[in-house]
């Protein structure tokens, strides 16, 4: 069987949520895998899903979860149409600030890896969580795209996730053991986009990025590119116009102290890049939308 691998531009589009009509969408889902993790909330029909070597069938108000890298594919159990709501999120993404705490993307790889993570929760088990409320929430959040969407998308994903470890703990899955586990602060190509969204506004360093994962900067320019779909440099400069932009519409700081607090070297760098990738100056930006 040949598995074929997902793109997905998770550094600028780190969170998905849509509804999947199969009387509308190509199907059947053919095995794939991906770097980001799925989950899928069933609405309507049974559908035959195939996880690494497991095998579910899969009904209304039933769960699935594809960890990231596992091989999967959904079938119609009957031939008869489905439709489910799917949540694809980059879980190094999904940040806690308490130094106790494990990250969630640590959970998900120990759970993973432990094979105490469960990819299926049938209704009858979480029919007492609010899950189809919250997966319904983040699909019309992306819809809608309102202020502060993806905060929304975030913290429903969040909670999502913290009610799919609490199932895992009652089946066993060993508090003490994850927090000793998860707790390692040490960097790897895995996590490392989390380091580097922290630490925007600093001169971050390719080299010292490489050095922190243990890498040459050669190898560790070519998983990065090949794990996240573009260049460590270019999801650096992208993360920094990112947050620029916030301090531009929501901040009166000049553009000499947005450059600064976002880690360039003056002024006139921060232009060009922000032209780069907005095609458009900061100061025309700002003008823009204000004017909305």
């Amino acid at each position: 069987m040949h598995y074929l691998y997902e793109d997905h531009d998770i550094l600028s589009t780190p969170y998905e949520a849509f509804l999947f009509d199969t009387r509308k969408e190509v199907f059947p889902v053919k095995p794939h895998w991906h770097y980001f993790v799925e989950m899928l909330y069933m609405l309507e029909g049974t559908a035959f899903i195939e996880v690494n070597q497991q095998e579910f069938y899969v009904s209304e108000g039933d769960l699935v979860l594809f960890h990231a890298g596992d091989v999967h594919a959904i079938y119609s159990a009957a031939g008869t149409p489905l439709r489910y709501i799917v949540l694809k999120f980059d879980s190094n993404r999904l940040s806690i600030n308490n130094s106790y705490t494990p990250r969630l993307s640590a959970v998900l790889q120990y759970a993973r890896k432990s094979r105490q993570g469960a990819c299926y929760f049938p209704a009858d088990r979480i029919a007492q969580l609010p899950l189809r409320r919250r997966f319904e929430a983040c699909v019309r959040e992306a819809e809608e795209k309102q202020y502060g969407y993806d905060v929304r998308i975030h913290a429903e994903i969040s909670s999502l996730l913290i009610e799919i470890i609490r199932l895992w703990q009652a089946d066993g899955l060993s508090i003490h053991e994850l927090f000793s586990v998860c707790t390692d602060t040490g960097a790897s190509i895995h996590n490392i986009t989390e380091y580097i969204d922290r630490h925007a506004g600093e001169p971050l360093k390719i080299n010292d990025l490489a050095a922190m994962c243990h890498m040459s900067y050669s190898y560790f320019a070519k998983c990065f590119k090949e794990m996240y779909g573009r260049s460590c440099k270019d999801y650096v400069e992208l993360i920094k116009i990112e947050k620029g932009e916030e301090l531009l519409l929501f901040t009166d700081s000049s553009l000499s102290q947005i450059s600064q607090e976002l880690g360039f070297s003056d002024c006139s760098h921060f232009i060009r890049t922000f032209r780069k990738w907005k095609q458009s100056t900061p100061a025309q930006f700002r003008l823009q939308q204000r004017r909305q």
